[in-house]
């Protein structure tokens, strides 16, 4: 019994040296951890830093000069390079949509909501919401002013070198992704057939489909406006880190806007069930249900004659690789009738519905919502 103690002793003294050395390691650990990332006051002169790089970032878009954009990037750096190449692309695929709409971008405009700045050395980080608003006019139309809002959550390092502030990383989900990647898309068929339209008029709209349209409108997040504080409806969960909010926004129009009932299948309470909060599930659900019918589906060059039949309160199904992975809801028309909608997650203002127009993996589905 006496050596069963000893031997015993002489296990366990081990261990819990161990025990405590792994313990004063992980605090010195956290502590410099702590310590070498210090969060900092949101100043007005960071606030100006940051509205300045986008100030830039949004000239040389409207100026379709990425040439620009090279000196504002530590391009010594991987994710520093690969943050530059991206916004060279993004440039791209707005000027080449413009040439397929038949438009041109007279003014980008952006305001930004700073949530947080951290500070690492000689490096600031920046987590924020950036509202972007493009202003655009058709080439027969120089007069007639159109626009839309896009609505992105950024996480920016930028360091602080001699001459100026560059960035160093950036994320953030971008409405374009899908389309970065452009093939020598002929274009002039979409263009020659959107310069022939009429504007619409919707002032017939029945109140249903007038108030889903202002509930899209009221909280569509950071695509709106400051007097909303960027804000979702706080009575329901947000969903973007789950997966996406998109289909969760979309049913929220539909039940508090269009004042469509709840039931087992499509419903929200202590939880949402799929048809609620799942894009294919919500597709699947208005379709199948009879609440809602196909006007038209198939990739860009099917159905964009057909996009002109949506009515504000419809919505489009966006699919990839046979899967339903987005939904956005149609809030109105610009000057030559092309629909526009709204959605979560990337949040959008009155946004042409065919952001992913060049993805030939991409189809859409038409929906018309029965009221």
């Amino acid at each position: 019994m006496f050596l069963v103690i000893r031997l015993r002793k002489k296990i366990l003294i081990p261990i819990l040296f161990i025990i405590l050395l792994l313990l004063i390691i992980s605090v010195i650990y956290i502590s410099r951890k702590i310590h070498s990332v210090e969060s900092i006051a949101v100043t007005e002169d960071i606030i100006a830093q940051i509205e300045n790089i986008f100030r830039i970032r949004n000239k040389a878009a409207l100026e379709n000069n990425a040439e620009a954009l090279k000196y504002h990037y530590d391009l010594s750096t991987k994710y520093g390079t690969w943050a530059y190449e991206h916004e060279v692309k993004r440039i791209k695929y707005l000027h080449n949509w413009s040439e397929k709409q038949g438009i041109k971008f007279t003014d980008i405009q952006s305001v930004i909501k700073i949530k947080y700045v951290n500070q690492k050395g000689d490096i600031l980080t920046a987590n924020f919401i950036r509202s972007t608003e493009y202003h655009y006019s058709y080439d027969d139309q120089p007069d007639v002013d159109n626009l839309f809002r896009i609505g992105t959550y950024h996480l920016l390092s930028i360091k602080n070198t001699d001459e100026s502030w560059t960035i160093t990383k950036e994320w953030y989900t971008d409405p374009f992704e899908d389309s970065l990647n452009l093939d020598n898309i002929k274009t002039d068929e979409y263009k020659n057939y959107i310069m022939e339209q009429e504007p619409r008029n919707f002032s017939d709209l029945n109140k249903r489909r007038i108030d889903a349209v202002h509930y899209a409108d009221l909280y569509c997040g950071a695509a709106g406006t400051a007097e909303n504080d960027f804000s979702y409806n706080k009575k329901y969960r947000d969903y973007n880190p789950l997966g996406g909010d998109c289909a969760n926004f979309a049913s929220q129009i539909l039940f508090e806007g269009g004042k469509f009932k709840k039931n087992k299948i499509w419903n929200y309470g202590n939880g949402a069930t799929r048809a609620w909060v799942n894009a294919s599930g919500f597709k699947n659900y208005w379709i199948n249900s009879g609440r809602a019918s196909v006007i038209a589906y198939g990739t860009y060059d099917k159905v964009y004659r057909a996009s002109y039949k949506l009515l504000p309160g419809d919505f489009i199904a966006y699919e990839k690789k046979g899967d339903v992975t987005h939904i956005s809801v149609v809030t109105g028309a610009d000057s030559k009738g092309y629909s526009l909608v709204n959605c979560h997650n990337t949040d959008r203002y009155r946004v042409p519905w065919d952001l992913g127009w060049s993805n030939k993996e991409i189809k859409f589905w038409l929906v018309r919502v029965h009221y």
